[in-house]
């Protein structure tokens, strides 16, 4: 399995990726030295202050506000305020139980809505709507966990009507809101548990499509990780007819380039669900890295969102993000391992 991204969220995961130069950390704060009064960003390749010497700031706006200045190596301070009137805009979208037009945002911001739609997209990728869109999302989920009602959650979590959510309910939950709510109760899932040269392969389908492809060594912890998934819904072992379906997506696996010419259930984040469509635009053979990734979806700063959005894909090789490497080539993380993504590349390579 992947390892869990690190978070920067304590002084002692900060100061380690200060000592390792981590240039994965950039943007998720900044620290000051304060014998210098100079603030940098993680990856700052100056010389290594005195851990007693260093304090944390979540951005450079902080940093400055305490009295530092900043780094002229590493340019610290670039871009410091775009970024600020960025999360700014996403404080107010997050604050308002309706969320605010781009019109009313430009006026609270005091910016154009036009200068403001290009700011928002170049740092999140995203654009204000379809932000606020991913984050009212989020919010249901929680509060479908909590609430007496779906109705009540439906308008606690910014919806202004039931029927204005439920004309998107399918697409961003991948089921009605009740058997999202229920962990999945009232949903049928068809799955099936088979081997292929990769080790165990569990498929299931929903009303919608492919939801899962999952790999690994034994069945055992596949089963697990779909029941974990969706532990109140009716899993249904597959029949001949669902076992001639596995058959197509084993034969997928073992020649990707056979294309998979079955719909796929895919259910994420919208910004997820970006990257997971570019990567299903990365023909076999080849590779990219999550930094090309990131510049295809319009969002070159957000490589580290790009990486957490591979590890959270389901749906292996159908959704290929086996073929994202690093910068320099090594083949970092894969959800089903990494030998396993050395295999499929492989076999793509000498397929092409």
């Amino acid at each position: 399995m992947t390892p869990a991204p690190t978070t920067y969220t304590t002084d002692a995961e900060r100061w380690h990726a200060v000592q390792s130069r981590d240039t994965a950390a950039t943007g998720h704060f900044v620290y000051a030295v304060r014998t210098t009064g100079v603030y940098c960003q993680p990856a700052c390749k100056s010389r290594l202050a005195k851990r007693e010497n260093v304090e944390f700031f979540a951005d450079p706006g902080q940093a400055e506000a305490a009295g530092y200045r900043a780094c002229k190596r590493c340019k610290a301070g670039q871009g410091s305020r775009r970024t600020d009137l960025v999360a700014r805009a996403c404080r107010l979208i997050e604050a308002r139980e309706t969320a605010p037009n781009l019109d009313q945002l430009g006026s609270e911001l005091n910016v154009s809505p036009f200068h403001l739609h290009r700011l928002f997209k170049a740092e999140t990728g995203l654009t204000p709507k379809a932000y606020a869109s991913a984050f009212r999302a989020q919010r249901l989920r929680q509060r479908l966990d909590a609430a007496d009602s779906v109705t009540e959650a439906i308008y606690d979590a910014g919806y202004n009507s039931n029927s204005r959510f439920y004309e998107s309910a399918a697409e961003r939950l991948g089921m009605r809101p009740r058997e999202y709510r229920a962990g999945g109760q009232g949903a049928t899932i068809h799955f099936a548990v088979a081997q292929c040269s990769l080790g165990a392969i569990l498929v299931a389908q929903s009303e919608r499509g492919i939801c899962a492809i999952l790999l690994g060594d034994e069945p055992e912890p596949l089963l697990k990780d779909l029941q974990d998934k969706f532990p109140k819904a009716r899993l249904i072992g597959g029949d001949d007819a669902f076992e001639r379906l596995v058959a197509e997506v084993i034969g997928f696996v073992e020649a990707p380039a056979l294309g998979l010419a079955l719909p796929l259930d895919v259910q994420g984040t919208a910004f997820q669900e970006r990257v997971w469509q570019a990567l299903r635009e990365v023909p076999p053979g080849t590779t990219v890295s999550y930094t090309d990734i990131a510049e295809r979806i319009g969002a070159p700063k957000a490589v580290r969102a790009v990486a957490q959005a591979c590890a959270a894909n389901a749906i292996a090789v159908a959704i290929p993000c086996h073929r994202v490497v690093r910068r320099d080539g090594d083949l970092s993380g894969y959800r089903w391992g990494i030998e396993r993504k050395r295999q499929l590349l492989d076999r793509e390579t000498a397929l092409s």
